[in-house]
């Protein structure tokens, strides 16, 4: 009998935690050269001018795995990714793993986000800026609420 009620803890929180995980579920969205080159911009093929090909504004946040900076920015923009989920894309692009990507933006330091409205050139930031400050950004440089 012990044993059974042990087996049916152990279940149940093994339920728990999966559900815990599932809320704390990412929504930003990791970016490859390839995905760049469909989601975003086509610079193989135009490399001279920019064209976002989005349906919505996005951001671009630039980081490394081993940058503390880095680290603390990501759950602020998973926040902002449900927050403002429908009405922007938050993309990562990991500078280690798509150096060509990083190299192309001119990424010297990191995090830079990038910020790009659907009309007109992309604005680029750099540093771990409060999540105030990046919403602040989005109203105003993306046009979003």
């Amino acid at each position: 009998m012990k044993v059974r009620l042990m087996l049916i803890m152990m279940l149940l929180l093994s339920i728990e935690a999966a559900a815990i995980n599932k809320a704390d579920e990412k929504m930003t969205i990791n970016l490859t050269k390839e995905e760049f080159i469909k989601k975003v911009m086509d610079y193989t093929n135009n490399p001279s001018e920019w064209k976002y090909l989005g349906d919505k504004p996005a951001i671009i946040d630039f980081y490394a795995s081993w940058c503390g900076p880095c680290r603390m920015l990501a759950p602020i923009m998973d926040e902002l990714a449900k927050e403002y989920e429908g009405k922007i894309y938050i993309y990562k692009v990991d500078t280690e793993a798509e150096e060509e990507l990083s190299q192309l933006f001119g990424i010297r330091s990191i995090p830079s986000i990038l910020f790009i409205p659907m009309e007109g050139k992309p604005m680029m930031t750099q540093g771990a800026l409060p999540k105030a400050e990046l919403k602040r950004m989005i109203n105003e440089n993306l046009g979003v609420e």
